[in-house]
Formats: structure tokens, sequence, C-alpha cells
């Protein structure tokens, strides 16, 4: 799956993210966990239902990030946008994007967008892409010319590009870190899970259009919310329909706890104490004592 939703990020807002990956057709197993894009999906689903295996976890995402307007604090709303938009780059563009919680989609509250933009412009330019075996690098190639080709297909010579990153010219599937904005809420940057460095900005005004278009979308499974304001980030967590969310951070998985999505982004859960309960199955035995 692909970097609010299946990621998302919301400043003064919220971040949601998704996965991808292969999945076959195998039957040694009772049950399954699985990433998969949409139409591996749809017949791994199909596949499950002939044969009746059990199935757990994430398969599609689009990962976003919410920054709310912290007004109330002035000193904590400016220390809110400086570190989502220091933070932003590393949830979306960590393993060039090819992350089912990577945080695609950034949702920014109207009123602080021009300053995190301004923010977020040199954070985006100071990802150091390139050879993932050095130490300073932080973001390598993709993984092959066709999914570059892919991801490339959804920065078309007309796309709203805001400001991007650099990237090595050599060989290897290399792609610069890049930010769309403004962008419709059409456009398939926005609502497709693009599994590569690529993210979307768009402003929200309030609280309540902040969770509705988080929530405009068929997944769920990973993003952030960024604000000082304890209660909105509450509020916002329970409003929007993903799985894994976290408050002022971009942590996703911890195999201590539950793992996994809402609607298309998975079944079930894996990691934690749940887990069991997604691999196990529950069967009644009635014994006759006459």
């Amino acid at each position: 799956m692909r970097r609010i939703l299946t990621g998302l990020l919301v400043v003064g807002l919220v971040v949601l993210g998704g996965c991808a990956s292969d999945q076959s057709g195998q039957s040694e197993s009772s049950d399954t966990s699985f990433a998969a894009l949409k139409a591996e999906y749809d017949e791994a689903i199909k596949q499950a239902n002939e044969t009746w295996k059990g199935q757990a976890e994430a398969v599609k995402a689009k990962g976003q990030t919410m920054l709310q307007d912290a007004q109330r604090d002035l000193k904590n709303a400016k220390t809110d946008i400086e570190k989502a938009a220091a933070t932003a780059p590393y949830a979306v563009f960590d393993n060039a994007g090819q992350d089912c919680c990577a945080r695609s989609r950034i949702l920014v509250a109207a009123s602080v967008l021009d300053k995190f933009m301004a923010l977020l412009e040199p954070a985006v330019q100071g990802v150091r892409v390139g050879d993932p075996t050095a130490a300073d690098t932080e973001m390598g190639p993709l993984i092959s010319a066709a999914h570059r080709a892919h991801v490339a297909s959804y920065v078309h010579a007309d796309a709203p590009v805001a400001f991007r990153g650099s990237a090595p010219q050599g060989p290897g599937y290399w792609y610069p870190p890049t930010v769309l904005a403004p962008v419709a809420a059409d456009s398939p940057a926005y609502t497709e899970e693009i599994f590569g460095p690529v993210v979307t900005v768009t402003p929200f005004t309030g609280e309540d259009e902040a969770i509705s278009m988080a929530n405009d979308s068929p997944y769920g499974l990973s993003g952030s919310i960024w604000t000082s304001n304890v209660g909105r980030a509450i509020r916002v967590a329970r409003g929007v329909e993903t799985g894994n969310l976290s408050v002022n951070s971009h942590s996703s998985v911890r195999y201590w706890t539950p793992f996994g999505g809402f609607k298309q982004s998975g079944l079930g859960r894996e990691l934690g104490p749940d887990a069991v309960d997604a691999f196990t199955e529950i069967k009644n035995v009635f014994i006759a004592t006459e």
C-alpha cells in the first residue's frame, strides 16, 4: 500500500497512510496476513472466500496528516507548525514513500497554510536522497523503472508542483520528493495511493471539515494529528475513520499494540493482544451425556 488515507496528516492538521505488495494464492495456512494493491486485494478476497481463509491486515491506504490551528496559544501554535513542517517529509518520503502508513495527504488549517508551506519547502529540499547504504542518506530510490513511471504519472506536465527536492541523476530508479498544491478533491494524486515520494497539501476551514475531508476516502490505515489542544486531538481522533492515529508524531506500528485499518485498508488486526483473535477460529463442541 502507499504513503489523511491510507496516510493523512492534519496540521492545526491530520495525515493518513496506506500499503501495497504482492499476495499469492497459496493455501498452506489456514489464515493469511498480507498487504496488496486494490486489484490484488479484490482477487485475494475472491480467493479467500473460495477457500474460506481468515484474512487480516492492511490492504491499501492513503495516509493523512492534519494540522489544526491553535490560535488560543500562539507560542504553542508556532511550535506545532514548525514541528509538523519539519517532520512531515519523513512521514511520507521515508522508504521513498513505499510505505503502507505513508502520510501522503496533508490537511492544513487555512489560517496557517502559508506559514506551514514556507516551513515545509526547506524541509523537503533538505531531504538527503542517495545511496541507501550511505549513513547520511534519508531516502533511496524506487523499487523499479515501472514503479517510477507509475509514480511519475501522478505528476503530469500540468500538475500543480509547489516545490520539489532533489535526486541523483545516475543509475537507479530515482524520483525527487515532490509536493503538490493546490490539488482538486477529485485529483488522482489526492484520492489514490501513490506509493511514492509525492504528497499533496490541502487547506481546511474548520475541525468538522477536516474530519469530513479525512473520511472522504475508501481507505483508513494510519494518520497523524498535530495540535496543542488535547481536547481537539481526542475529538478529531474519534471522528477520523482510521485504524492507527498519532498525535504530534508519526508513529504507526508497535508490536505490543494492535495494527490494522478501517474500510478497504484491512480486515482484522495484527500485533498486540488482538492479533490472537485474528488468527483464531472458535469452535463449539456439544457432548451428549445420555
